[in-house]
């Protein structure tokens, strides 16, 4: 459930990778390329209110997902997916308060004059909605790499049970005291 929905946001944020990199290039960008970085960005706010609706749903789903894997008692579920709910979590609020809020304000074409005491403009908000959806990436990335890591340090454990109940118990005294030792 996990996995499933950080790889739905993934790619919906890697489709959107070729038309942010223009805008986040380097320093001259051209009114060409701002009015290239906003089209798709048009496109997805006027799309049909179920979208919207399937995204909230996949987020649901993630958070669910991880608030039952919480309740395993395990010391491995409570360190890698508390900070994966943190994780999401953070991903989530960016979603929210920066990303939602600029592809709103890019394809209304509606400026607002100050924002926190700075004026915006389109470039501008066609750059910060660039950067949020690289920090957005590279939170999600950050989550499927404690997921993996977490499957890892299961298996491994799984496979060290094997391994000690397949030995004998003069084998287990020997392993035992020079674990000791070291």
């Amino acid at each position: 459930m996990i996995i499933g929905s950080t790889c739905f946001f993934l790619g919906i944020l890697f489709a959107s990778f070729p038309y942010d990199f223009p805008s986040c290039g380097p320093p001259p960008r051209s009114p060409i390329a701002i009015s290239i970085s906003s089209r798709p960005i048009c496109a997805g706010c006027t799309s049909p209110p179920l979208i919207s609706r399937v995204l909230n749903i996949i987020t649901t789903v993630g958070f669910l997902g991880l608030a039952i894997k919480l309740y395993r008692p395990a010391v491995l579920n409570f360190l890698f997916d508390g900070a994966s709910l943190i994780l999401y979590f953070i991903g989530w609020a960016i979603w929210v308060r920066s990303i939602v809020k600029r592809l709103r304000l890019v394809s209304w074409g509606q400026w607002p004059e100050e924002e926190d005491g700075v004026t915006v403009s389109r470039k501008d908000n066609v750059k910060l909605l660039a950067i949020s959806n690289t920090i957005l990436a590279l939170v999600l990335v950050g989550v499927l790499v404690l997921q993996v890591s977490q499957w890892y340090a299961e298996s491994k454990e799984i496979q060290d049970i094997i391994m000690s109940e397949n030995q004998s118990p003069a084998e287990r005294r020997a392993s035992a005291s020079s674990k000791k030792k070291q």
